[in-house]
């Protein structure tokens, strides 16, 4: 991830990278990779708390530019959130709040950062992981927005051993700090995108070691559905672990690009069509 972030940021002259920094799991793996890969004199953090962002997120978030040593300035989002919200009042009149709410949040993150990178000539990173892309969990034109990602072909519970792994190691060829890089915290907490009260990824996903086992299956085995029942997965877990995968193809075309870590990548190894007649097939 290093390699290939060094890379890409060097061989297209982009003088740094920017990035949110959200005091979750995915944004602290994501920054450590850069500073470890291009210094911190060359990363650049922003945090863009919303109303339902966590007191002990932004705490974290600090924490970890800290620990890696850049900067980390804070742009609210409220404002942002009200203005669209208050725009589209009239044509959203007398509909209950629903995932379009949610998506405002994200893109006008999405929007904010890429602001930050056009005036700054940064590169905005993305920090998705391949768990997220698989499933769809992830928003186009919000969290999606960016020019690279390290985490693209990284699933989550390998984020989760990668976050272990640099905080009691500092790899070959760092140009980050030795020693931790981000609060235990970071790494225990249920993982949440915070984009309501209360919420977490569970809320909407199976659990991670069970979803990117079916994932794993599913992408780099090209098991049936049928095989992997017999392995012993649930049905209708993997039903809809398989329906998730194939209708967020579409996201992943306009996904930025990454390194490939696993034997099969998304948009280079592995590539559906986005409208077919074989999902009804499978039931």
């Amino acid at each position: 991830m290093m390699l290939g972030l060094a890379d890409y940021v060097g061989k297209n002259r982009f003088p740094g990278v920017i990035l949110g920094l959200s005091g979750g799991i995915d944004s602290a793996i994501s920054a450590a990779v850069a500073v470890d890969a291009l210094g911190p004199d060359r990363v650049r953090c922003f945090m863009l708390p919303s109303p339902y962002t966590s007191q002990h997120s932004l705490d974290d978030a600090a924490e970890c530019a800290r620990l890696l040593g850049i900067s980390c300035d804070t742009v609210p989002i409220e404002p942002a959130m009200n203005a669209f919200n208050g725009a589209l009042s009239p044509i959203f009149e007398g509909r209950q709040a629903d995932i379009t709410e949610e998506n405002i949040q994200s893109r006008a993150r999405g929007l904010i950062l890429m602001a930050i990178s056009n005036k700054l000539g940064h590169m905005l990173l993305t920090t998705g992981n391949k768990s997220e892309m698989s499933v769809g969990y992830a928003t186009l034109y919000g969290d999606m927005c960016g020019g690279f990602s390290v985490l693209k072909d990284v699933y989550k519970t390998l984020v989760f051993e990668l976050c272990r792994w640099r905080n009691a190691h500092t790899p070959h060829g760092s140009l980050g700090p030795n020693g931790p890089v981000m609060p235990e915290r970071v790494i225990t907490k249920p993982p949440s995108a915070e984009l309501k009260p209360n919420q977490t990824d569970q809320d909407s996903l199976p659990p991670y070691d069970e979803l990117d086992a079916i994932l794993a299956g599913l992408v780099e085995g090209e098991k049936s559905v049928d095989a992997l029942v017999e392995a012993g997965f649930d049905r209708p877990t993997v039903l809809r672990v398989w329906r998730m995968l194939d209708r967020a193809e579409y996201k992943r075309r306009q996904a930025p690009p990454g390194v490939k870590i696993t034997p099969r990548a998304f948009g280079r190894d592995r590539r559906y069509p986005i409208t077919n007649g074989f999902t009804s097939l499978i039931a």
